[in-house]
C-alpha cells in the first residue's frame, strides 16, 4: 500500500513538472515570437494592419454578429447604415491596436514619449503633493495598453496597474512582463486592498480599466451604461474609499495621425467620504460612457460586455 500511494505521488510529481516545462516552453515560443514580429518597422505593421482589417471584416468577421448586437442596443437612435460605418471605423482601428501591442515589445522609451502626449500631468501631480494616492480609472478605449507605458514614464512614484489573471498561464505571464517593461508593479485584482493598504500615507498611482464584466461573485450592481442595465464593478469606488484617495479618469483618446494618442487626466472625486454608495461608481461609469459616445470608434465593442443579466 505504502508503495502504490508513493508510486501515485511520483505520477503526480512527473506530471507538474511536466506542465510547468510545457508552460515555460509556451511562454517562450510567445515571447520570441512577439520579439521577431516587434522589429518591423510601423510602416510595416500598419501595412499587415491594412489586411487585417479587410480579413477581419469581410472574411472572417471576427466576432461581427457581437459588435453588430452591442452597437444596435448601445445606439437604437442610430440608423442601421450610420451603425454599420461605426462597425467598420472600429474594425478599421482594432487592427492597429493589435499591431501596437505587438511593437510594444521593443518600444523604447523615447518611442512611448512621442506616441502619447499627457496633456494635464499637473492633475495628478498635485495630489501627489499633498501627499495622497491616485485611484486611476480607464477603460477598453484607445490604446489603454500603451496608456501603461507612458503612466509608467510620468512618475518614478509606485505605480500599480490592476489586472483580471487570464485563464492561459503562459500567455498572463508575457503580457503581464510587457506591461511592466517601465517599472509599473501588476496587481491581481483580488489583491489590491494588501498593496494599498501597505502604501497608506505615501502617493502612488493605481490604475483601474474599470468596464470589465465582473462575475456575480465580484460584483452584484446594476446600472444603465449605454442604454442598458449592466452588471458593473465596484471595486475601484471601494478602493477609494478604504484609502480616502482621490478618484482620477484617464481618457486615452486617438489623435488624427495613425498611431498618436493624448491622455487627459480628470479628477473625479475629491474626497471619496463625501459620496453615497454606489455614487462614485456611477460617476466614473457615465465618464466613459460619455467618452464612448463622442467617438465610439475606439472602444471595445468585441467585448461581450452584457452577457450577465440580473438573476431572477
Amino acid at each position: 500500500m505504502i508503495y502504490r500511494s508513493n508510486n501515485r505521488a511520483n505520477k503526480s510529481d512527473s506530471f507538474i513538472t511536466y506542465e510547468s516545462k510545457f508552460m515555460q516552453m509556451k511562454k517562450k515560443s510567445i515571447d520570441v515570437l512577439l520579439y521577431m514580429l516587434s522589429l518591423l518597422p510601423f510602416w510595416v505593421l500598419y501595412g499587415i494592419s491594412n489586411v487585417l482589417y479587410y480579413l477581419l471584416f469581410y472574411i472572417v468577421q471576427y466576432r461581427k454578429r457581437v459588435v453588430f448586437d452591442n452597437l444596435q442596443n448601445s445606439f437604437p437612435e442610430k440608423s442601421e447604415q450610420e451603425r454599420y460605418q461605426l462597425a467598420k471605423k472600429f474594425y478599421r482601428f482594432f487592427p492597429d491596436l493589435v499591431v501596437e501591442a505587438i511593437k510594444m515589445r521593443t518600444m523604447s522609451a523615447a518611442q512611448v514619449l512621442e506616441s502619447i502626449e499627457l496633456l494635464n500631468p499637473e492633475e495628478v501631480y498635485r495630489h501627489f503633493e499633498q501627499n495622497k494616492g491616485v485611484i486611476g480609472v480607464t477603460a477598453h478605449y484607445g490604446n489603454w495598453e500603451l496608456g501603461i507605458y507612458r503612466l509608467s514614464l510620468m512618475t518614478d512614484k509606485p505605480r500599480l496597474v490592476i489586472y483580471k489573471p487570464l485563464n492561459d498561464k503562459a500567455f498572463n505571464e508575457v503580457y503581464n512582463g510587457l506591461r511592466s517593461r517601465f517599472g509599473a508593479t501588476m496587481v491581481p485584482m483580488k489583491q489590491i486592498l494588501r498593496h494599498i493598504v501597505r502604501m497608506k500615507d505615501m502617493p502612488y498611482i493605481s490604475m483601474f480599466v474599470a468596464d470589465q464584466t465582473p462575475t456575480y461573485q465580484d460584483s452584484d450592481y446594476f446600472m444603465e451604461f449605454l442604454n442598458q442595465e449592466t452588471l458593473v464593478y465596484t471595486g475601484t469606488e471601494r478602493i477609494a474609499r478604504l484609502s480616502k484617495s482621490p478618484v482620477v479618469y484617464c481618457h486615452i483618446g486617438r489623435k488624427k495621425t495613425r498611431g498618436r494618442y493624448f491622455c487627459k487626466f480628470t479628477t473625479l472625486v475629491e474626497n471619496p467620504g463625501d459620496y453615497q454608495e454606489h455614487e462614485i461608481t456611477q460617476i466614473h461609469n457615465r465618464f466613459t460612457e460619455q467618452m464612448i459616445r463622442e467617438q465610439p470608434e475606439y472602444w471595445l465593442w468585441t467585448h461581450r460586455r452584457w452577457k450577465r443579466k440580473r438573476r431572477i
